[in-house]
């Protein structure tokens, strides 16, 4: 365990007392058919708690200027599973992943959504082995680069969307599920989302949310353009 692991640790940036922590961190729930509770999923719930604390100080920090509406829309943005996906591909944690053999055929060491859990397990594994240090100075060597990457405040697409139906004296959009599939531990969700006048776009994602923003950002594209 302390060899396969060890590249990874040291991406990571932190020797760990309990190298344990960090396997089951990298442990899907598929893995050996989701038996008892030796996955990341507890760590995964940690390991959001802890991101978000990080992210807000870091937000409030470098903007003391900036109201709290923008600095919640920052925060949004890289703490969700997009930014989290691009952060463990950066470290190449696909590689380290355990899951089962179905779940690997099916393309899981490619699948956004799990790689975002693993790397939100892996955050928590950092804190738990070595308290919010570790954690925290992992999450400011990648995250800083996120968040330098636009210097105004993100728009998400549902809020764009919104605001693009709200110049034009239009209801608000409407956001409907079409379809829930995929196994219990990783479904997916087609949302469809409307606008008074206009054909509806729709688009799937590994949860409702981020589902409904693609398929807001596809409306808004083809209403812009």
């Amino acid at each position: 365990m302390k060899q396969s692991l060890a590249p990874l640790a040291e991406a990571l940036g932190h020797t760990f007392s309990d190298l344990s922590l960090l396997q089951l961190a990298v442990t899907h729930r598929s893995y050996g058919n989701g038996r008892g509770s030796s996955h990341n999923e507890r760590l995964e719930f940690l390991g959001d708690r802890v991101l978000g604390l990080v992210i807000a100080d870091l937000l409030y920090s470098r903007f003391p200027d900036e109201a709290e509406g923008a600095l919640a829309r920052r925060h949004a943005a890289l703490v969700r599973k997009e930014s989290l996906a691009r952060v463990a591909e950066k470290i190449g944690l696909a590689a380290f992943l355990r899951m089962s053999r179905g779940e690997e055929d099916a393309g899981g060491r490619c699948n956004a959504g799990l790689l975002a859990d693993a790397c939100e397990g892996v955050i928590g594994a950092l804190y738990l082995d070595g308290g919010l240090a570790p954690a925290q100075g992992f999450i400011r060597s990648h995250w800083v680069a996120l968040l330098e990457e636009s210097a105004a405040p993100p728009k998400d697409a549902k809020t764009a969307l919104q605001e693009w139906a709200q110049q034009r004296g239009l209801p608000l959009p409407e956001y409907s599920t079409l379809e829930t599939s995929g196994p219990d531990h990783s479904p997916v969700f087609k949302i469809q989302v409307s606008v008074k006048g206009y054909p509806p776009e729709n688009a799937s994602g590994n949860s409702k949310r981020v589902a409904a923003q693609v398929a807001a950002q596809a409306l808004l594209k083809r209403l812009m353009s």
